[in-house]
């Protein structure tokens, strides 16, 4: 049996490894990495939180790493053992990166308790839900949260060392569009397809099964599959238990909670001036990563629609949070839709609609009329089209209501 020294030692021994490995630099950064206050560092598995914090903490040396993704350690009752032995390995360092923290019974507990004993602490974790509440509850005015996503579309051109062509930008594009931007396969030119189901199954059986108890698995894994397959769509509860057998809306919405807090879906309400009205309606569902996609749904086929309008919805979600907004789609009695609208403090900024190809009439007169209708009905008068390669501004008109729209192409507002 392998014991806790053990454990660590390979642990460090990983640490040095992934120090001296290629790391692609992330726009976020971690704030008051020398204050007293808790840095915790959350998203998705494998989506690079290890590394950012790595790669943040390198020149704080020595610090102490512990990965709790190892059984050795999560069964341990005494916690005060792996910090023995941490001090041992790393000389009582100042620092500590906690990884995957979320494995760890009462985590936040031992966390409060390092923190007063004057270790400097940087945690991560893989479980939106679980963390999200207990540091409200537990870590409150004493923490500071930094969220990782996978690569951004900008992140990866910059890699390149310099300005892309706009022909060079079409064609990473269109790789980011199918692979997405798990750092692992990018950096080490990995099977995509192998790697992203493979790490899809893993999330479903060991944070979600295991963690929950599920008592039948397939149904969880068949309603993913059936949610990666309809990205972009509206949904609802009653609807969605019909379609997969489940018992009951509220089984539906359980899963669903459980897919969200392990970071491979989000949800979009749709936005409305009254509460009564967004918890009534219907919702839409995007995945992390695009890679997912053509990886995991059962209907393997490119739909470069759907694919642009999940880059678009995942980007929005990494600038939410750094410029403080919310975002939504709209729909009105007559199904005018906007795929995008976005909130900032009490006022709308911006409307953006997706539209891969605007050159078909009957699709541009839709795209067109929905965006002034809604930005005659929410006051906005800021309206973008994200197309594939059309870039301009021009002066549309729809029964006597003029707006000037913005076409930009996708590459470009992913890199700006």
């Amino acid at each position: 049996m392998t014991s806790i020294r053990d454990a660590l030692i390979y642990q460090r021994n990983e640490l040095d490894a992934k120090i001296t490995e290629r790391y692609i630099a992330r726009s976020e950064i971690i704030r008051g990495l020398d204050s007293d206050l808790i840095k915790v560092i959350i998203g998705p598995r494998r989506a690079g939180k290890s590394f950012f914090a790595i790669h943040a903490l390198k020149s704080m040396v020595p610090f102490g790493y512990i990965n709790y993704d190892d059984e050795t350690l999560t069964k341990t009752s005494d916690y005060n053992d792996i910090i023995e032995e941490v001090n041992s390995l790393y000389s009582r360092p100042k620092y500590l990166l906690l990884d995957e923290i979320q494995n760890l019974d009462k985590w936040e507990l031992f966390v409060n308790r390092l923190q007063r004993q004057g270790y400097n602490l940087v945690i991560t974790g893989s479980n939106s839900n679980l963390l999200s509440a207990e540091l409200s509850t537990h870590l409150t005015g004493r923490h500071l949260l930094t969220q990782i996503l996978p690569l951004s579309y900008r992140e990866i051109v910059n890699t390149y060392g310099r300005e892309l062509t706009e022909s060079e930008n079409k064609v990473r594009l269109s790789e980011y569009l199918i692979n997405g931007g798990y750092p692992e396969p990018f950096v080490k030119n990995l099977v995509y397809s192998e790697y992203l189901s493979t790490l899809f199954e893993s999330v479903i059986y060991k944070d979600i099964v295991k963690r929950y108890g599920i008592r039948k698995p397939r149904t969880i894994d068949e309603l993913a599959e059936y949610l990666v397959s309809n990205i972009g769509r509206e949904f609802s509860y009653p609807r969605l238990a019909n379609m997969t057998g489940l018992k009951s809306a509220h089984s539906v919405k359980r899963y669903i909670d459980f897919l969200k807090e392990s970071f491979i879906f989000f949800e979009l309400e749709r936005y409305s001036t009254k509460v009564s009205e967004v918890v009534k309606a219907n919702k839409k569902m995007y995945c992390i990563d695009n890679g997912f996609i053509l990886s995991v749904a059962f209907k393997n086929s490119k739909d470069r629609g759907m694919l642009f309008e999940n880059v678009v919805a995942v980007e929005l979600l990494r600038r939410s949070r750094a410029q403080n907004s919310k975002f939504y789609f709209w729909k009105d009695e007559q199904h005018h839709e906007v795929d995008f609208v976005i909130k900032k403090e009490d006022t709308i900024r911006e409307l953006i609609q997706v539209c891969s190809d605007p050159s078909e009439i009957s699709t541009r007169e839709r795209e067109v009329r929905s965006l002034i209708r809604g930005s005659d009905a929410l006051g906005c008068k800021e309206l973008t089209v994200i197309t594939d390669s059309v870039e301009k501004i021009e002066q549309e008109v729809w029964y006597g209501v003029s707006r000037d729209i913005k076409y930009i192409p996708l590459w470009k507002w992913l890199a700006s």
